[in-house]
């Protein structure tokens, strides 16, 4: 058994090894893990039932490999180290392709092109981010709009940063002033406000951002994943999510719509 594991290592087999004897890998089931909360990827309903873009799209995948979806609640800086330990066998929840993730964990070729966005009161006499001087702004604890606030914070003067989990106790502050602006993901902030007039995104927030499903390294569920969504891009199936929930038809030229290489470190 030494002499196996360690020509494995050599080799660099021995992640594959132990996923493929994970009992999540080996079930007739999926463990998808995802913030609920980050609406309109993964939220309740009024019944109580986990629904969402992200969702059924994990769910339409779990079908076509034959496997059950269960759904896991988990915060999203939970979800890195859920998927590294098989706790998970995959995690959604917008999560953004960048270099620095892909040095520990695995993505599938991206479904959808995002960016940022500054959210403020419908009252607020701001305009963009040249008016965030000396404010508070709130971010989620982790995300992309973290990094990138994190790090432009000194560029626009920005006198504090609140981390959430989630993005609704950052509206509920934002609504009652304990915040001046919220950055996170456009579309999540787009379909939240549709039917709130207080609220109003005020700037997009260009980052090059594409969403994907984020598994371990070594996962065999890396190639299997990665093909059933190509199948379901040629087939349309994606984009009828994005006009389901979005209402609109993606851009032709998006990742909902072409299909694209899985992402790799560098």
């Amino acid at each position: 058994m030494k002499l196996i594991l360690s020509m494995l290592i050599r080799t660099g087999a021995v992640a594959s090894l132990l996923f493929a004897l994970s009992t999540n890998a080996l079930a007739d089931k999926l463990v998808v893990g995802a913030n609920i909360g980050n609406v309109p990827w993964e939220f309740q309903d009024a019944s109580g039932a986990f629904v969402g873009f992200e969702l059924d799209l994990a769910r339409e995948i779990g079908a076509r490999l034959n496997k059950s979806v269960e759904v896991a609640n988990i915060p999203f800086n939970g979800l890195f180290s859920a998927v590294q330990a098989g706790r998970i066998d995959i995690a959604v929840s917008s999560i953004t392709i960048t270099e620095k993730r892909l040095g520990s964990v695995a993505f599938v070729q991206p479904y959808y092109d995002s960016a940022q966005s500054l959210t403020v009161l419908s009252k607020s006499t701001a305009s963009g981010l040249h008016d965030m001087d000396d404010k508070i702004i709130g971010v989620d604890t982790g995300s992309t709009g973290d990094m990138w606030t994190t790090s432009n914070r000194d560029r626009h003067g920005f006198a504090d940063i609140r981390r959430f989990e989630g993005l609704a106790p950052a509206m509920l502050d934002l609504q009652t002033g304990r915040i001046d602006g919220y950055i996170s993901d456009i579309p999540s902030l787009e379909y939240y406000i549709k039917d709130k007039a207080h609220f109003k995104v005020i700037e997009r927030i260009e980052t090059g951002e594409r969403y994907s499903m984020m598994l371990a390294k070594g996962s065999p569920l890396i190639g299997e994943v990665d093909a059933v969504i190509t199948e379901l891009k040629q087939e349309g199936f994606i984009a009828r999510l994005h006009k389901q929930w979005f209402g609109t038809n993606p851009a032709e030229t998006s990742s909902t719509v072409m299909v694209t290489e899985q992402p790799a470190a560098r």
